[in-house]
């Protein structure tokens, strides 16, 4: 019924399913019962040339009305299709949308695109073929009692009585069926996060020589699937013979019955050839309905994981817009943990003024990362206040947060295609003169015009790309975004220092018009911010510009200091 109310635009195509097969049984009825007539009279040697040709002229029509019905039948079932595989998926990605950036710590990302795409699918027969088909199971039945009653009573008690056993049969098969069923589809969705773990973990699966362990356990859990699958096929096919002896045995007890009766003489031979040509029609439908069980089972437990899905706990988010190219940022008492176990961050007050560039740094794991988390919206469970522009961050809608905050991290994903791809990705709407000038305050122009230009071909995460190529395309798509806050998380990690000096001379350059939040672990990048924050076990233990951090003599001046000397030496080998 959830299904139903949610898919509403469905149900007229359901209720056409329905007529369409029910007006195709009245042809097939009429059909019969006009050969009926003809063969009856031929018995009794009565039959005319008009009585030919009126039986072929009625048969004739009731053939073409069925191919229209079955026509219009098929095509109810397809729009049915169409019309729930649109309005689940809009379901599920408006719910991506609402649950925000911080999605993933509710949800597996493999599990949404096998929902969105196998579970979706199952919805799809479950609505275009089962349901018409249950109801119309129901409906057929009751009119051929109500057509056979007129000719034996009796008869058409006997069929009736023995169509209930198949539904019943269903009901049993439903029972053993349900637990096979949902670990099935816990199985599937494994499989399925295993798969893509490992697959985007490729690399280094074969840098440790663990890819054949991989392997390995990439086939044992596929044989679990196996095993599984057979187990449900299994179910189907014994319900499938059970139902097929009862309908086959109902339809032989209710000819048996109309053969008695005519060797009574209760009935005629028109009457005794109805009962026999309708006998098989009384079970087909349920039958079908029989077949297409485990269809719906499918569909049942692909719902339970969308609704399951649908009805995650949202941010609690207002719908307030961020006004204003100028935004400043402040936190007041900020404190945060991921879980009840250990707090990851510890009264946080900071300012972040319009138009400043803000560093903060830090050894791993103290809090870094997750203030820009935050300030996006992924980590969302904080106390204290947070405060844009003067309105307090939950209010502010995540549209919003999306459109005027951008984030560079170490990890930025380059995507298979062109560079102009990547590009437009950051602003559909930019010119070709914009995306080579965001090139070239990346230094990426000259390299890109040796080339194909913006239509150089990028490979899946920019693989074909060095670590500071990939980097500087992930920058230049960013400032194509153009938003007025930018954050930087360790942006400037695990590339080469030429690329590592290019990106920080573009992130000062921005700092120049829009606010920037730099993450970093290297202090030789935050000498020139207008204010630095000193994290350790996620709380500010030093605040204040490089010159008076220094002067401090803490933590800030006491890491510095080594990394200096750490990189005097390297550079000194270097040279030697």
């Amino acid at each position: 019924m959830r299904l139903i109310r949610l898919l509403k635009g469905s149900v007229k195509y359901i209720i056409q399913q329905i007529i369409w097969q029910w007006l195709s049984l009245f042809a097939q009825i009429t059909i019969v019962w006009q050969v009926t007539q003809l063969i009856d009279k031929a018995w009794q040697k009565s039959i005319t040339s008009s009585d030919v040709l009126t039986t072929i002229g009625i048969v004739t029509a009731g053939l073409i009305v069925r191919f229209i019905c079955d026509r219009l039948y098929s095509r109810a079932c397809y729009l049915a299709s169409v019309d729930v595989k649109r309005a689940l998926r809009v379901q599920i990605y408006r719910k991506v949308l609402w649950l925000g950036p911080s999605y993933r710590e509710q949800i597996r990302t493999s599990e949404i695109v096998q929902m969105t795409g196998e579970g979706v699918e199952q919805l799809e027969t479950y609505f275009g073929r089962y349901l018409s088909q249950f109801f119309y199971a129901l409906l057929a039945p009751l009119t051929l009692f109500i057509v056979i009653s007129r000719i034996s009573l009796r008869t058409s008690i006997v069929l009736l009585i023995a169509v209930p056993l198949i539904p019943i049969v269903i009901m049993l098969v439903m029972f053993v069926a349900k637990k096979i069923l949902g670990n099935y589809f816990d199985i599937y969705y494994g499989l399925g996060d295993s798969f893509l773990e490992k697959l985007q973990g490729m690399t280094t699966l074969k840098i440790y020589r663990a890819d054949q362990r991989a392997v390995e356990q990439i086939d044992s859990e596929s044989e679990q699937f196996r095993k599984i699958t057979m187990k449900v096929l299994i179910v189907q096919l014994n319900s499938t013979s059970i139902m097929d002896i009862i309908a086959y045995g109902g339809s032989a007890a209710g000819i048996i019955s109309a053969l008695i009766e005519f060797s009574n003489r209760s009935i005629n031979v028109s009457g005794v050839l109805m009962c026999i040509f309708l006998a098989a029609e009384f079970f087909l439908p349920m039958r079908l309905l029989g077949s297409f069980f485990h269809i719906g089972m499918n569909g049942m437990k692909a719902s339970d994981r969308i609704f399951a899905f649908l009805d995650l706990p949202e941010q609690k988010r207002g719908e307030e817009e961020i006004a204003g190219n100028k935004i400043d940022i402040s936190l007041d008492n900020v404190s945060f943990s991921y879980d009840e176990s250990r707090e990851v961050l510890h009264d946080i007050s900071m300012n972040i003024d319009s138009g400043s560039l803000v560093s903060i740094v830090g050894v791993s794991g103290s809090g870094k990362s997750t203030i820009a988390g935050i300030l996006l919206g992924k980590n969302h469970n904080y106390s204290g206040s947070i405060k844009v522009n003067g309105t307090e961050h939950r209010e502010i809608s995540s549209k919003s947060l999306m459109e005027n905050f951008t984030m560079i991290g170490h990890n930025s994903w380059g995507f298979k295609g062109t560079v102009r791809e990547n590009l437009l990705m950051g602003n559909p709407r930019a010119t070709e003169a914009e995306m080579i000038e965001a090139l070239d305050k990346v230094n990426l122009k000259s390299f890109l015009e040796a080339q194909n230009g913006l239509d150089t071909r990028v490979e899946s995460n920019a693989s074909n790309l060095s670590g500071g190529q990939k980097q500087r395309l992930a920058l230049a798509r960013a400032l194509l975004h153009d938003t007025p806050v930018y954050i930087f998380d360790e942006a400037t990690s695990n590339i080469d220092a030429d690329s590592e000096e290019i990106i920080m001379a573009t992130v000062k350059q921005i700092s120049k018009e829009r606010t920037v939040i730099l993450i970093s672990h290297r202090l030789a990048n935050v000498i020139d911010s207008d204010a630095i924050y000193m994290l350790k076990d996620g709380e500010i233990i030093e605040k204040g510009t490089h010159k008076e951090l220094m002067r401090l003599k803490g933590n800030y001046e006491k890491i510095f200091s080594e990394q200096s000397e750490l990189e005097n030496y390297s550079r000194a080998r270097e040279e030697a």
